[in-house]
């Protein structure tokens, strides 16, 4: 059974609090793609531009892992994951009510810095609450948080033409706030932060040498580039998929932001199955097959314009999404456990400021009346990252 050893000793709602964080996290940061036109015609601004904005979300988010990373081993999961809800909260405010293009970007980069502490704590909290079944329980969050990527996109999308986008993407601050309370009341501390001081009262540091040993092993060399490639990939895709069936393919923008949608429906089953399969058979088969199946799906997208097509293709685009699941169980898993929190936040900062760029690589061939080969582009990056998945050593 899928959920089996996710239960029992409170763990329950420790994962579900997670999960219900991220689930708003996640969907709010694909919930900008998803208004993007509206973005672009209240600025008067072009896909160049559009494509930086959600390139310092994801940049931001990404810079942040190595602080949240040192914070984590430091004062413990329970804090930073309560306060990035609350911070996040502030910062859709700020993009909600922007005035001007610069001032949405401010809001941009405040959403990235302020969930980017939910990512490290996010993953060595599940790591340390189900060390047999790490893999199951990231991959349950987060196909949690393709289920929020799914939901909020298609109600954006659906309300956005009677909704200001301001409106509902400020919005999201009710549910978050809420949530840094119920985050509060059941994640444990672990014993890992609290304090950052030893037994004898003195303060504790991270041996910066320790670290640096953590992170210079082959195991993590293949998978974290690996990942960077996938994640490029997926920045590209997420960014402009919706502008892309709209512009291009010709479907309305309801239409689009539900095949948008069916992106993260697809996600969430192979978030789940991937957790669970590579915690049965091991990580690198599942690695290279999730990879490998969205490749000639990126090379099909430009070719087909048909709704049922387009929903086959989104759904099976999807599957990429359960890379992270397991990646990331991985990761954290051959990290050492004095050095996990930084280590892991060291490298996560590595991998998404470049794969950040994905977003405003695209953007920059959208202007350039390139967006058919960007498909092709990024089709050729999963292949490489596929290659290198093969090359992953064992745990």
């Amino acid at each position: 059974m899928v959920f089996r050893g996710l239960r029992g000793d409170g763990r329950g709602w420790t994962l579900l609090a997670i999960a219900s964080g991220w689930v708003f996290v996640l969907g709010g940061r694909f919930l900008v793609p998803a208004v993007l036109p509206q973005v672009k015609d209240t600025f008067a601004v072009s896909d160049v531009g559009a494509g930086v904005a959600i390139t310092i979300i994801w940049a931001t988010y990404g810079l942040m892992q190595t602080p949240a990373g040192l914070l984590v081993d430091r004062i413990g999961e329970r804090k930073l994951l309560a306060g990035s809800v609350v911070l996040t909260a502030t910062s859709v405010v700020v993009i909600g009510a922007a005035p001007a293009f610069a001032a949405f970007l401010v809001g941009c980069a405040g959403f990235g810095l302020a969930t980017g502490l939910y990512g490290p704590a996010r993953g060595t909290a599940l790591s340390r609450a189900f060390p047999d079944h790490d893999g199951a329980a990231i991959g349950a969050t987060l196909a949690a948080g393709s289920v929020g990527s799914a939901v909020l996109p298609l109600a954006a999308g659906s309300l956005v033409g009677e909704i200001s986008w301001r409106l509902l993407v400020g919005g999201l601050a009710v549910p978050l706030v809420g949530l840094g309370v119920v985050i509060w009341a059941t994640v444990p501390s672990f014993g890992n932060g609290d304090g950052a001081t030893s037994d004898d009262g003195t303060s504790t540091n991270i041996p910066v040498g320790d670290v640096l040993a953590a992170i210079r092993t082959r195991q993590v060399a293949v998978a974290l580039t690996a990942l960077t490639l996938m994640t490029f990939v997926f920045q590209g895709v997420s960014a402009f998929y919706v502008t892309y069936l709209s512009s291009v393919t010709g479907f309305a923008q309801s239409t689009a932001a539900a095949m948008f949608a069916l992106v993260f429906v697809g996600g969430a089953v192979a978030q789940v199955a991937a957790g669970s399969l590579a915690d049965a058979v091991g990580d690198r088969p599942v690695l290279v097959a999730v990879s490998a199946a969205t490749i000639p799906v990126l090379v099909a997208i430009p070719t087909v314009d048909s709704v049922i097509g387009v929903a086959a293709a989104s759904l099976l685009l999807g599957i990429r999404l359960g890379v992270p699941a397991v990646s990331n169980a991985y990761i954290i898993a051959i990290l050492p456990e004095s050095v996990t929190g930084t280590a892991w936040g060291v490298l996560r900062t590595t991998s998404f400021m470049l794969a950040a760029t994905g977003s405003t690589v695209v953007g920059v061939m959208a202007d350039n009346d390139l967006f058919d080969e960007a498909f092709f582009l990024l089709a050729g990056v999963t292949a490489l990252g596929t290659l290198l998945y093969t090359r992953l050593p064992d745990r």
